[in-house]
């Protein structure tokens, strides 16, 4: 099992108001699946992922990735489990503006300790698979936000960690690359036996799951 939460509760506060987002969550990830995450804007979808990547703490329940209580690990710990065992991908790609393609796709690789060439050859063969080809050694302003969403997915994916989470990943990608990128990593978590958790409103892309569910008002519906 990659995923086993039970009562994940998360509230956020901001001065005397209290806002629930998630209201009690039971989720479970198994070896090789692709779980799609669906709901209107506000449900909590993206704050169920922030926890299972261990980037935000719930305040109540347990999350356990690959039987580990990611959230309840010391910061360096928990920072170092998720650079190793989690790939995100951001909707807003968070790429470095002053770094090619390329050098933005072998971070994951250069901070697990991998020499810089062969991350930089890792980089470049997972872009080219991605039809990245030409945008090797481009900058991030200078590509098209489809193409930015590419390298954004790339590079949670170049590291093979056995989860990937992804928010909105084909948003601003066509039709035929939406499908194209879903197939490679629909094929890489099947044959490694990963597991995947995508937030989508796409319903282009929804063949692709193993399993769908949907979130409104925090809870699973």
């Amino acid at each position: 099992m990659i995923i086993t939460c039970k009562g994940i509760k998360k509230t956020y506060v901001s001065g005397t108001t209290k806002t629930p987002a998630l209201r009690g969550i039971d989720l479970e990830l198994n070896e090789g699946e692709l779980l799609m995450v669906m709901g209107p804007s506000g449900s909590g979808k993206t704050t169920l992922i922030s926890i299972l990547s261990g980037i935000l703490t719930q305040d109540e329940g347990q999350c356990l990735v690959f039987g580990k209580e990611i959230n309840a690990l010391p910061e360096r710990e928990r920072t170092a489990f998720r650079g190793k065992n989690v790939g995100f991908v951001f909707q807003s790609f968070n790429l470095i503006p002053t770094l090619t393609s390329k050098e933005n796709v072998s971070i994951p690789l250069i901070l697990n300790g991998m020499e810089r060439k062969k991350a930089l050859d890792a980089a470049e063969k997972l872009l080219i698979s991605f039809g990245l080809e030409d945008k090797l050694n481009t900058l991030p302003p200078e590509l098209s936000g489809g193409q930015q969403q590419r390298v954004a997915i790339a590079r949670g994916c170049v590291h093979e960690p056995g989860l990937i989470v992804c928010d909105e990943p084909t948003s601003a990608l066509d039709s035929e690359t939406g499908i194209k990128i879903l197939e490679l990593l629909k094929n890489a978590v099947i044959t490694s036996k990963r597991g995947m958790v995508i937030v989508t409103h796409d319903a282009r892309i929804l063949e692709f799951a193993n399993r769908i569910i949907r979130l409104e008002d925090g809870l699973v519906k």
